[in-house]
């Protein structure tokens, strides 16, 4: 989670100003899951905080990979 940018995940260890965004990083994870067998990944350092919206930005991470991972293609 720390490759975001503490704009929207300020909920982590080791925070990364000027990190990346959230549509950036989608798309080329979508671009991954469509030319690879991805069997696995880990979703690492969230610092959970009185804060919940960074807890819901990784949850929507794991379920977006999920759906790249077994949408029909």
């Amino acid at each position: 989670m720390d490759v975001f940018d503490t704009g929207i995940m300020p909920s982590t260890g080791t925070p990364e100003p000027g990190g990346l965004n959230w549509y950036p990083v989608l798309e080329f994870l979508k671009s991954v899951f469509k030319t690879k067998n991805v069997v696995g990944f880990d979703v690492v350092e969230l610092c959970p905080s009185q804060n919940k919206a960074p807890d819901f930005l990784a949850a929507k991470l794991i379920y977006t990979l999920l759906s790249y991972k077994f949408s029909v293609r």
